[in-house]
Parts: C-alpha cells; sequence; structure tokens
C-alpha cells in the first residue's frame, strides 16, 4: 500500500479509522492508570485499557451502581463515564458527565473529563472550550494538551494539532500517549511512513501500554507488512486479548485491496467537476 494516500475514499476510510483510534486514546488517557481507592466505590483491579469486554462490562455495571447511589460524586462519576466510553456508550457518557459538572462547576478533573465526552460525542469544538477552562496557565497539564490535539485532529486541523502535541512533549519528552497520537495525527493525512516513525518511538517508551502498540500495528499492517503487524499486536498480551486484537487488525485492513485498486482508479484522467470533496 502506498505511504501517501491520494483518493478521497481511501483518506475518508483512514480518517475513520484513525478518528476511532483517536478517540478510544482520548477516553482512555484518564483511566489507563487510575484506581477507585475511595471504599464506596468498587475498584479496578487492572488498567481499563487491559480489560477485555467481560471484564469492561462488569466494571461497568459496578460503578454504574455506585453512581445511582451517589450521583455528585466526582470520582465515582468521572471514572464511570470513562468506563461507558470504552464501552463504545458515548451518548450515556456525556450525559452523565454533564450532571457530575453541574455539580461539582469548578472541579478541574471533572472539566477534564466532561471535555473529553463532549469530543467522544463528537462536540468538538465544546470540548475545546471545556478543556480549555480545565488548564491553568501557571500548571499546564500535558494530557488536556494532548487531548486538545486529538480534538483539533478529528476537526480536520492536523498542523494546529501537531503543535499542541508537541507542546505537550516539551512538558512531558518522550511520553508515548503523546507520541502516539502525534503518529496517528499523520495517519489522518496519510503519511504513513512518519507515522511509523513516531508510533515506533512511542512503543519504544518502558510506559507504552497496549494502545499504543494496537497503533502501531494498524501502521505496519496498512503499509502491507501483516506479519509484523500480527507479532506487535500480540506482544505481552493474554491468548485471548492477542487474538482480539489480531481480529480487530484483521478487520481494518480487510479492505486493503479495495483501497490499492481505488488509488490505482485515481491516477485516471477525470472529467471536471467529477472530482468528490466531501
Amino acid at each position: 500500500m502506498p505511504a501517501s494516500l491520494t483518493t478521497t475514499f481511501t483518506n475518508r476510510i483512514l480518517q475513520g479509522a484513525a478518528a476511532s483510534l483517536l478517540v478510544l486514546a482520548l477516553a482512555g488517557c484518564s483511566t489507563t492508570k487510575d484506581r477507585m481507592t475511595t471504599g464506596s466505590v468498587p475498584k479496578l483491579t487492572k488498567p481499563v485499557e487491559e480489560m477485555d469486554a467481560t471484564e469492561l462490562r462488569s466494571a461497568t455495571d459496578r460503578l454504574g451502581q455506585a453512581y445511582e447511589k451517589n450521583p455528585r460524586d466526582p470520582v465515582t462519576g468521572v471514572n464511570y463515564a470513562n468506563l461507558l466510553r470504552m464501552n463504545g456508550r458515548d451518548t450515556q457518557a456525556l450525559a452523565v458527565m454533564q450532571q457530575v459538572a453541574i455539580a461539582n462547576p469548578g472541579d478541574r478533573n471533572v472539566l477534564a473529563a466532561y471535555g473529553k465526552a463532549q469530543a467522544a460525542a463528537g462536540q468538538f469544538q465544546q470540548a475545546l472550550d471545556t478543556i480549555g477552562r480545565a488548564q491553568t496557565p501557571d500548571r499546564p497539564d500535558w494530557k488536556l494538551i494532548s487531548a486538545q490535539g486529538a480534538i483539533l485532529d478529528q476537526m480536520g486541523r492536523a498542523s494546529d494539532a501537531r503543535q499542541r502535541y508537541r507542546d505537550a512533549l516539551d512538558i512531558q519528552p518522550n511520553e508515548p500517549s503523546i507520541l502516539s497520537n502525534l503518529g496517528m495525527s499523520y495517519v489522518l493525512t496519510g503519511d504513513l511512513r512518519t507515522a511509523e516513525t513516531y508510533l515506533r518511538s512511542a512503543a519504544s517508551q518502558p510506559t507504552a501500554g497496549s494502545r499504543v502498540r494496537q497503533n502501531l500495528a494498524l501502521v505496519v499492517g496498512l503499509q502491507g507488512r501483516f506479519p509484523e503487524a500480527e507479532q506487535i499486536a500480540r506482544r505481552e498480551l493474554s491468548p485471548q486479548q492477542a487474538d482480539a486484537n489480531v481480529a480487530y487488525l484483521r478487520g481494518m485492513l480487510s479492505q486493503q485491496n479495495s483501497w490499492q485498486k481505488l488509488a490505482a482508479k485515481d491516477k485516471t484522467p477525470q472529467l471536471a467537476g467529477d472530482s468528490n470533496t466531501n
């Protein structure tokens, strides 16, 4: 598959895939290492990104029950919304965070989580505004800056997004989640070679998680190196998790031949007005 993708349809497929991954990264950036430590709140036994579907559903159900008992509690609400987003329940997560934000209007962590929920639900400008209110100029939070980059990427503002990632790296050098988002930004514009460079750097960091390696596997696979991509996808995971990752990767790459055919077709002359700019 060529490193530079030129057809509108191909780019649309890549944008959908990469935007989905950016939303997942955004949704998970505050849950990867979070733990519930309040006695009345169920504890997570492992990072959210390492849970399989059954574990995610179970944790979500337990946090949902705790949230129903105390919907004003910021810790419960934020963690419940994070889990809802990881389950793909973006609308419900946004509704939870709206209520938590009303009850805790000055809580920086709540505002950050509310912005992430807005972004996951497609409310990008509102998300930028909310996350901006959560930021403090004297103590900038690199996670929020990187989150702003992910939102800007989904708005099609790649240059602005990459500057935000670099701003975040100035505060937190070599942070794998930032490098991963920066790499996925280049996927959005079809520059797979540059994307792979950043994603390999991200994956080489000691604190890199499975989401980073999944992004790297996707980019390697998009370049036609599926055995290598599968090897990356299986690294440091249980057999069940590895099989799920590989199945996802195969699904993402199943249309690769179609992409190649469309790229070849795009080289043929078109009549004026035939190009699709949507």
